[in-house]
Formats: C-alpha cells, structure tokens, sequence
C-alpha cells in the first residue's frame, strides 16, 4: 500500500534539520539538488493505493540506497547510522531528528525486487542529471572488469561437503531414516586430506577427495529414494547436486557455488589473480569522469559487449556518442550503431601526423578509467557483490556507477567551498603573522584595539 503523505510543515518553533544543519555540506546540498517528485511519480504505481500495511516513503528508501552505495554500508549499517546522523536523515526527507531506525534492513531487499533493473537505471540517470554539463561529452571511454560474488574459492571437495551437510538437513526436516550417515568416515578422511601439498600425502589426499564425492553421490541417491512421493518439492535441489557431481574438471558451464548457480569463472590476465569467479560488468565514463552507463554481462568477448553499452549510453543521456575509446580487448569492431570506435593499433603510413596525435591522445586519456574502476570497487561496493541472482549482478553494478556519480558531485561541492575557506584563512594570517620583523610591528600596530 503506499505511503501516507508526510506532513512537511515545521512541528517546532526552536529546532528543525533545515536551520540547524550546515547549509554548505555536500549532503545537504545534494538532497536538495536531486529530483525526489520523479522517482515518487515513476515509482508509486508499484504499490498498491488502498490495500495492505502502508508502506516506507519513496524517498526514505530510495536515498538509503544511494547513501549506501556513497558511503559503501551494508543494509544493517545504513539503518543503523540513519538514526545517529543528521544529515542522513534530512537526506531521506525527514524535517525534525528521529531517534529511531527508519526501517527494518530486510526492507531494502524488498525494495530493491520492488522497482527492479529498471527503478535503479533511473537512480543511475539522475546521477548523471546531477553532473550537469560534465555528462555531455560526444567522446566516451568504455572498458570491462569483473565484479566478483560473494562466494569461496570453489573446489570439488568443498561444493560435495556441503551437498553432504544439505543432505543431512533434508533428512532431518523429513526424518528420514538414512541407511548410513557417514559422520565419523568423513571425519577421518578430514584429516587425510590435510597438507596435501607433501609430496607424501598428495596420494593419499586424492583419494580422499574422491571417496568424499562417492559418499555425497550416494547420499543424494539414498535421500531421493526415501523421499518417496515429497521428493517432487526437492527436485530441483536434487538434480543441482547431481549436474555438481557429474561436471569434470575440463568442462563447461560448470557450477561453481550451490547458492548462486550463475557465477562464471572468468580470467583476465591478471598476474596475481589468475581467475575471479562473478561475472563480467561494463563501465563506460566521460573524459570528464562522469560514468554514463553501467551493465552487467556473464562472461561474453569484450566486443560483443559495445551494441548494449552504447544503447544504455543513449538511452540514458539522450545523446549518441561520437567516438568509443576502448582497448585491445574490444578488437574487431569499428563502428557501433552511429558511434565510432577507436582501438590502439599500428598506425598506416597514410595516415596525418594530425591523426596519430589525436589517436595517441585518445588512448592516453582512456588509461583514466582504470582508477575509476577501482574507486569503484574499493569506495562502492563493486569489489564483491552481496545481491543474489542475475538481478543482483545488474542492480549492484548500476547502485555503484550512481553512488561514484554523487560522490563525485559531493567532492566538487566539499572542494570548491574548503578552497574558498583556504584563501580566507591563508588572507588573515598574511595579514596577522607576517614573515618580516618590521611588518609584524606594522601589524601589531595596525591590529591593535
């Protein structure tokens, strides 16, 4: 059901956010720069006008989402900080200091489901708005990375351990009587599968290993046959554990973690990570630094990625780039829809000394999506993805692109007045402190009341 409408007026005659707050501060200055009406506009029809519990404002849930991205907090660390913090809470709407967590964490899951891919492009869209003049460059910069799930490193002896302990579960949730456990063998073969590095015990680990998937396999067998006429609400379950300890090493598509059946094992050449185990996402930036659009991918070749950057591109900044830059990666592709692509290559000996200087100019400014990328990961949740499913992989990546966006309008904003500030401080101890002897005396004078 959708929310009552907020009563805005001033309850207070002595105290409210508005005039007690630093009208300078970056998050004061955003929440009052960003659009609140269309995302009430687009996102109302969502909910249902006259039925159910009413729900969280529209604003209240969705600048706790960009608060966490810009902040890089978890669900229970934003509603946590909400209720200590301000500015955070003249951010979401609110008029007087509440003392209380806004919501339950749990409710920015549903949220999220709630508007979908489609809600979070728009949180993305307006964070382009925000940049202004910065977001309209005709040339753009595009490259990939992985952003990595929030799994272990994948092994067979790990995924059939724990087909083993679901197993276990299974049975006691339908107390079924399984014909044997193999509780103390596991255990034992536990400790032959340690330092299998030795060169002695590397015999001896394999072996373990491979009893260990015989005993998983005939588990998952033993429960679907006591299962009976239940085992149609575990079918699918079942058949997971099955596809798990069928796939061999060389195969394809392999299942890499029970609880996100959809992670790709994707390598990019990097020395001290040799594989990441996510999925592959697009960054494309303006030469100013703006990020104008976001998408996840599985694990395709770069230059199958550009037709849907350079759509999202135009869809989001209603402009259509004239010039890609991108690298080695992206070879192959010349030109996407109306866009021109650019990938370093030898030059011919026709081309224009003009030319090659633009072309060299072009590839040494692309370099600048590198730190990008790692702001990104380190600063706002690209690094590992908490969301769950293909949906997650689409939301987390497009939340990180929008919540670099505001920060970066939040720096401009933080830089722009502190500089102010140093001037004024740098004027007066000029004028207070100077370095001569006779221009102190002067000023002492001078100062002198």
């Amino acid at each position: 059901m959708l929310a009552k409408q907020q009563d805005r007026s001033q309850h207070s005659l002595f105290f409210s956010l508005e005039s007690t707050l630093n009208h300078k501060h970056p998050l004061f200055i955003l929440a009052n720069k960003i659009d609140w009406e269309m995302f009430e506009r687009e996102f109302s029809p969502l909910y249902c006008p006259d039925n159910g519990r009413p729900a969280k404002p529209i604003r209240l849930m969705v600048g706790l989402l960009i608060l966490k991205h810009i902040r890089d907090l978890s669900d229970e660390s934003v509603v946590e900080q909400w209720s200590e913090n301000n500015y955070y809470q003249y951010f979401c709407g609110e008029q007087e200091f509440q003392p209380r967590v806004p919501c339950e964490a749990s409710e920015l899951v549903h949220f999220r489901h709630r508007i979908g891919k489609e809600g979070i492009e728009l949180i993305l869209r307006e964070s382009i708005r925000i940049n202004g003049k910065d977001s309209n460059d005709k040339d753009v910069y595009i490259d990939t990375t992985v952003q990595e799930k929030n799994i272990t490193f994948p092994t067979d002896d790990k995924l059939a351990k724990k087909i083993i302990k679901r197993c276990w579960k299974i049975a006691d949730r339908n107390s079924l009587d399984l014909r044997q456990s193999y509780r103390r063998i596991l255990k034992d073969l536990s400790y032959d599968q340690r330092f299998r590095n030795h060169p002695r015990n590397k015999g001896k680990a394999r072996k373990a290993d491979k009893k260990v998937r015989t005993i998983a396999g005939r588990l998952v067998r033993d429960v679907e046959r006591k299962l009976g006429t239940m085992v149609d609400g575990y079918r699918n379950e079942l058949d997971l554990y099955k596809r798990v300890l069928a796939q061999k090493k060389k195969d394809k598509n392999k299942v890499y973690s029970l609880h996100e059946v959809d992670v790709q094992c994707i390598s990019k050449g990097k020395e001290h990570k040799l594989y990441e185990f996510g999925n592959k996402v697009s960054i494309t930036r303006t030469g100013s630094g703006v990020i104008v659009g976001a998408l996840s991918f599985r694990n395709e070749f770069d230059g199958h990625t550009l037709d849907k950057a350079i759509e999202q591109v135009e869809k989001l900044t209603e402009r259509k780039p004239r010039n890609g830059i991108c690298d080695r990666g992206y070879r192959g592709r010349s030109k996407v829809r109306d866009t021109l692509i650019h990938i370093p290559k030898s030059f011919s000996k026709a081309l224009s000394t003009y030319r090659k200087n633009k072309e060299r100019k072009y590839f040494r400014k692309r370099a600048g999506i590198e730190p990008v990328i790692g702001h990104l990961k380190e600063d706002h949740r690209l690094s590992c993805n908490y969301y769950k499913g293909i949906t997650g992989d689409e939301i987390n990546v497009m939340l990180a692109a929008a919540g670099f966006n505001f920060k970066r309008m939040m720096n401009k904003w933080k830089s722009s007045f502190w500089l102010f500030l140093e001037k004024i401080i740098v004027f007066l101890n000029r004028q207070l402190h100077p370095i001569r002897g006779g221009e102190i005396l002067q000023t002492r004078e001078k100062w002198a009341f």
